[in-house]
């Protein structure tokens, strides 16, 4: 019987209250696990307070429950698993890495806590909640790398990469991995790069290679903050502060007005029904796409590089359409 991560942690449970417990090699044999995947699966029953007798070393070792363990009934609220089940659904574009599949586990080993009373109303949440997905990126073909840069991530090893950038050209480096952020139905890697020693962001998807240095350890700077890094960006890409100013027609005002768009925005209402937008941040192939999204309901006050290289941009869409 195939039984999914789940199934498996409940069934190895039951074996390790058997009397004398149970020999690693019979758990590994019974649901094809390797010794990597058994020490996991070990981990995770410690990580839910489960107190495991291990005696021995290598697959003769014997694992067993505490006789004295009682497992105290812990339940979730309705509220608990609306936001579980709302919360995977945000991630669907994960869906085929190990990212997924460990979400999808985690959550279907909480499905025994829900209770009686909510079991019911918790059956067709799928039809009552969802996630409309943006314009995901595809990992489906990188569940080894994701997975080598998750552990050099939680265990502060270098990273050997080989990178392409977004006009093409391909560069090699090595990175100490410090964060990893989704933005947009994307995962991005800020890392340092040891070359210039500068934070840096990096689209997953474009690495080309990318191997853990697993005998070497850093140490992440002590003052380092991810939000520091986005603190002047429009999304994602950061860079050096400039003040923006621009004015949305009136039928594009109560869309300015009704979202925060960035942490140091201003908006002003005009006589006319229009709104002006200040903000100080990085000029960015992000801002830039955004603004020219408005077309002729926004006019760009300053600063002057943003003006042209929006002028630009609407002067070639304009030599298109003759």
């Amino acid at each position: 019987m195939h039984y999914r991560k789940g199934q498996k942690l409940v069934k190895i449970v039951e074996l390790m209250q058997r009397r004398g417990g149970i020999r690693a090699y019979e758990i590994m044999g019974r649901f094809d696990l390797d010794g990597r995947s058994f020490r996991r699966y070990m981990s995770d029953l410690r990580d839910l307070g489960l107190p495991i007798l291990d005696e021995g070393a290598g697959a003769e070792r014997v694992v067993a429950l505490d006789p004295s363990y009682r497992r105290s009934g812990v339940q979730l609220t309705l509220s608990e698993v609306l936001s579980l089940h709302f919360g995977r659904k945000l991630f669907t574009f994960l869906n085929g890495t190990q990212f997924a599949a460990d979400m999808d586990d985690a959550i279907e080993r909480l499905e025994p806590a829900i209770s009686r009373a909510h079991a019911d109303l918790a059956r067709h949440l799928d039809r009552k909640f969802m996630a409309v997905p943006e314009h995901a990126k595809d990992y489906t073909e990188m569940v080894d790398l994701i997975d080598e840069l998750i552990t050099a991530l939680i265990y502060d090893n270098p990273l050997d990469a080989e990178y392409t950038k977004a006009n093409g050209s391909t560069k090699n480096y090595m990175l100490e991995p410090l964060t990893l952020a989704t933005y947009r139905q994307g995962l991005y890697l800020f890392a340092k790069d040891r070359h210039d020693g500068r934070i840096k962001s990096f689209a997953v998807e474009r690495f080309q290679d990318l191997t853990r240095i697993r005998g070497e350890r850093f140490d992440a700077p002590d003052d380092f903050n991810p939000e520091t890094i986005l603190q002047n960006a429009f999304g994602i890409i950061s860079g050096d502060p400039v003040e923006v100013s621009a004015v949305f027609e009136p039928r594009a005002a109560p869309y300015i007005r009704e979202r925060s768009w960035h942490p140091s925005q201003e908006l002003v209402g005009l006589p006319d029904g229009s709104v002006r937008l200040r903000v100080r941040l990085a000029i960015s192939q992000e801002l830039i796409q955004w603004l020219l999204g408005f077309g002729g309901d926004v006019r760009v006050e300053g600063p002057e590089s943003l003006v042209e290289a929006l002028r630009a941009h609407h002067l070639r869409a304009l030599e298109k359409l003759r």
